[in-house]
């Protein structure tokens, strides 16, 4: 990465300085060329977008819906958001989802800055249980608030978030809450108990809760083919926003389109705020997400169990050497483990591309919580899923030679 002069630096404004590197680009850029690497670094499958999706945007495209559009999002994918919710949570406060929740964004990504835009600014405080998501501390340092973390620990039942100290963490100036449940990096699935415990302290202490429900379809638990919700459990006056997107549900990672879940009298606000980041999304991306809405149950379904497969691979082999720890997910589709004896996994992951042939995103890219563990994102094809495991394994036993 080039480094700034100092001239230019002092050009720049404090918050455009306090964007973090990202520690999985480090990586990333580290392997990407070499030539037989199975690069697991990224949070995204190796399936590409389902063919009756893409049709559905070129068919948008030929009949020329190519002009500015609603920044809500149209009306049609709107209602087929609220009809998808139904179908997954039976209503909401008693009735149908109402399309007015919906406001349609340009991936989860902006969906977040959205939410951080709407409710902090310079001073604010925003909570972030860690180890998460590094764009929640990004997204949160852009906008001038200070993002404050919460360390879960990894105990004999999983990732523990402790609700004591989350709650001494808040102070007046707290005003979000991110709520990453199933988690990315960890797979941490909060239990209704939980979800209701924070919730809660929300109400107490009047912070908002940005509930980034993405990988809710990625459940494992044996409660049911949904991870727990706080759509569950939230009444009207609640100070819940959800986000969301098609990426990891329907392989749409690279056509950035997501959506916000929010009290229909804030729509107003959030509208004003996209039309001055994105001025709103194409249409034939939005075509493109009713048809995933409305036909994509069965790819997900297959998704879904891909991942669970992947996790039980990866997480299997690796325990066979004795030299890990980690605890089995119970959402999302990554491994988040320890290597015993290897405490520099920023280091770790760059030797692991030269020495193993296998890319993976240290933990340190995840908040003070993941110093000493690595992620692995398993939503791959068993094939190159077993080599890149089979290739951790040999690293692991000692063998200096690549597989």
């Amino acid at each position: 990465m080039t480094t700034l002069s100092p001239r230019f630096e002092a050009a720049l404004s404090k918050e455009a300085l306090a964007a973090p590197p990202s520690g999985i680009v480090e990586v990333m850029v580290h392997g990407f060329d070499k030539p037989g690497i199975v690069p697991l670094w990224a949070g995204e499958g190796d399936l590409p977008t389902p063919p009756f999706v893409a049709d559905a945007a070129t068919r948008s495209l030929a009949a020329g819906e190519t002009f500015y559009t609603k920044q809500t999002g149209i009306d049609d994918l709107r209602q087929a958001l609220a009809a998808y919710h139904d179908r997954m949570y039976g209503g909401l406060f008693g009735k149908p989802f109402s399309p007015d929740r919906f406001v349609v964004t340009n991936g989860g990504m902006h969906a977040i800055q959205l939410a951080v835009a709407a409710f902090t600014g310079p001073g604010d405080e925003v909570l972030i249980p860690t180890p998460a998501w590094p764009n929640f501390d990004g997204a949160t340092r852009v906008r001038g608030a200070t993002p404050v973390e919460v360390p879960m620990s990894l105990g004999n039942d999983g990732w523990v978030l402790d609700l004591d100290r989350l709650e001494a963490a808040v102070t007046p100036r707290t005003k979000l809450l991110f709520v990453n449940s199933p988690s990315n990096p960890t797979g941490w699935t909060a239990d209704r108990a939980t979800l209701k415990a924070l919730l809660d302290l929300s109400r107490k202490h009047g912070f908002w809760i940005v509930a980034d429900e993405i990988y809710g379809r990625f459940y494992y638990g044996a409660d049911g083919p949904m991870a727990p919700s706080f759509h569950e459990i939230i009444d009207e006056t609640d100070r819940v926003v959800f986000v969301n997107t098609f990426s990891k549900n329907w392989a749409m990672t690279g056509w950035r389109i997501g959506w916000l879940e929010l009290p229909p009298t804030l729509v107003g606000t959030f509208v004003n705020l996209i039309q001055y980041s994105s001025s709103g999304t194409a249409v034939f991306m939005q075509r493109a997400g009713i048809a995933a809405l409305g036909q994509g149950e069965s790819f997900v379904a297959h998704q879904v169990e891909r991942a669970r497969r992947g996790v039980n691979l990866v997480a299997d082999t690796l325990a066979s050497t004795g030299r890990v720890r980690f605890a089995r997910p119970d959402g999302a589709f990554y491994l988040f483990f320890a290597i015993d004896g290897e405490p520099d996994t920023r280091r770790l992951g760059l030797r692991l591309v030269d020495e193993a042939n296998v890319g993976i995103a240290p933990g340190t890219a995840f908040g003070g919580a993941g110093a000493g563990y690595m992620r692995i994102c398993v939503a791959r094809g068993e094939e190159r899923l077993r080599l890149a495991a089979d290739r951790l394994k040999h690293w692991l036993d000692g063998s200096k030679q690549m597989l």
